[in-house]
């Protein structure tokens, strides 16, 4: 149950955004989620979904984010082993 818990869930996607910031800086950060423009809106879309109260829809919406802004990472570790 704990898993869709929309607390955590809203405190979990605060605490990447501002670990990725930490880690790289806001300019390189902002470059980075300015670059790809529809991983960035479904991201930020399944985000905004948590934060009212769709956990599950959000984090739906925020997995397929993920993978088309890492999508070029995920190419790079698959190419490499």
């Amino acid at each position: 149950m704990l898993f869709f818990d929309r607390g955590l869930l809203s405190m979990g996607n605060i605490l990447f955004l501002s670990g990725v910031t930490t880690t790289i800086g806001p300019r390189r950060t902002y470059k980075f989620f300015k670059r790809n423009g529809k991983g960035t809106a479904a991201f930020m879309s399944g985000v905004a979904l948590v934060f009212v109260g769709w956990p599950f829809f959000g984090m739906l919406v925020e997995g397929y984010g993920f993978l088309v802004l890492f999508s070029c990472v995920v190419f790079l570790l698959r190419r490499n082993f």
